[in-house]
């Protein structure tokens, strides 16, 4: 039974074969405990690393203990749940310490919600149902800010770029109004409101130019 790093073994995990390190084991769970399910120790130790993207031991350790706290289900923990809970967490390949946190919190509020929702279909008066269904909003609204919080910090926070003077060559086409760039994608904003306050701007922009080419053609 593995329930806490050794002290006298090495904090680092060393790389595996990718090829070896295709699915992570499961947890074990105990009444003293948990330990991971796998013939080979280390190996099993680096697959679960690889899977929760926890660079030691130590890290590894403590997001499998706050998962399986994470998936106590009628007062102990789950293995059904933290299996999942472990499968989401791999799927969504977390690549620091970080992201192996922030990952192991969206699965927990995800596995929470869905309780939450269990409660709510089950209630049987209306102050169980309020309280589940409060629960259940907050839940529901904090796992969308986890996943922006996570893309956000993947793109290091790279802010919108905002093109205000386009130069349009003979041929092309003008997009009227703001073109907004995020990493690739380029997004015009087409909005009528925009267009109409924009359209007057460039028709005097026209006249005056062609007032100073009659002038130009007057003094010939």
């Amino acid at each position: 039974m593995n329930t806490a790093p050794s002290l006298t073994a090495p904090t680092a995990i060393a790389t595996t074969d990718p090829t070896k390190a295709a699915a992570a084991p499961r947890i074990r769970l105990s009444s003293h405990g948990f330990s991971i399910d796998h013939p080979d120790p280390e190996l099993g130790e680096q697959l679960m690393a690889n899977a929760l993207g926890a660079a030691d031991r130590e890290a590894m350790d403590g997001i499998l203990r706050q998962l399986v706290r994470a998936s106590v289900s009628g007062g102990s923990p789950d293995e059904v749940n933290l299996s999942f809970m472990i499968s989401m967490v791999k799927s969504i390949r977390p690549r620091d310490s970080v992201e192996a946190m922030l990952v192991a919190q969206m699965v927990s509020v995800h596995v929470m919600a869905m309780r939450c929702a269990h409660h709510l279909a089950s209630a049987d008066d209306l102050a169980q149902h309020d309280s589940a269904a409060r629960a259940l909003g907050r839940l529901a609204r904090t796992f969308p800010a986890q996943i922006e919080a996570l893309n956000r910090y993947r793109s290091h926070g790279e802010p919108a770029i905002t093109v205000q003077n386009v130069k349009v060559e003979d041929g092309g086409k003008a997009i009227v109004g703001n073109v907004t760039q995020h990493a690739s994608v380029i997004v015009s904003d087409k909005n009528p409101a925009s267009a109409a306050r924009n359209a007057p701007k460039a028709a005097g922009t026209r006249r005056r130019r062609d007032s100073a080419d009659a002038k130009r053609d007057a003094q010939t």
